[in-house]
């Protein structure tokens, strides 16, 4: 399958799951915020997920920066961070960057870390930056990206996918839609 075609299929799914998206959730110990729709049921995958295994695969990830250079996620071991699965055509996924950041800047005091995955073409994301300020690491995770937020409960392939794992390497929640700034700081200052 050509990645255009990849492309287009994303976006279609993200469509079709638009209500769950648009309304988003936050899942913490298997238990959603919401009741109903795509979110519901996303949650309920996300109580089967096997955190070791998600985080083996976003450490071992294979993504680069903007520019082609490889990249090592587990750099981030040990450390509390926050992975921001996105793409430069996700409505969404662009409109909650700023607010991102901003937490980025709030956050780095405590020494959380925020990180952006390209669920994208590192052409598109090298793009994206020329234009929009991000105040955090972004590489290119390629459509592989969708596979490691699988791994992490993300069963309907919806983006923009939140992961929040805390200095022990537990995950403390995951929310499919466009983050809150409230409720993740919520998340935030329990770590």
């Amino acid at each position: 399958m050509n990645s255009k075609r990849i492309l287009v299929t994303l976006a279609v799914v993200a469509v079709a799951v638009g209500g769950g998206i648009a309304a988003g959730y936050w899942t913490r110990g298997g238990n959603s915020d919401a009741s109903a729709g795509a979110g519901a049921a996303a949650a309920n995958a996300a109580a089967t997920v096997n955190p070791q295994e998600a985080l083996g695969k976003l450490w071992s990830a294979a993504v680069t920066t903007p520019d082609g250079q490889p990249q090592s996620l587990a750099a981030y071991k040990g450390r509390p961070i926050v992975v921001n699965f996105w793409a430069s055509w996700c409505g969404p996924c662009v409109a909650e960057m700023p607010e991102l950041s901003a937490l980025q800047r709030e956050y780095a005091k405590k020494g959380i870390q925020f990180v952006g995955l390209g669920v994208d073409s590192s052409t598109n994301v090298k793009a994206f930056l020329q234009k929009v300020q991000v105040d955090y690491p972004v590489y290119v995770a390629g459509f592989g990206g969708a596979d490691v937020a699988r791994a992490f409960g993300n069963s309907v392939g919806g983006l923009p996918y939140t992961v929040v794992i805390d200095a022990n390497g537990t995950v403390r929640a995951t929310k499919l839609g466009q983050i809150k700034p409230d409720e993740l700081r919520h998340t935030l200052d329990a770590l």
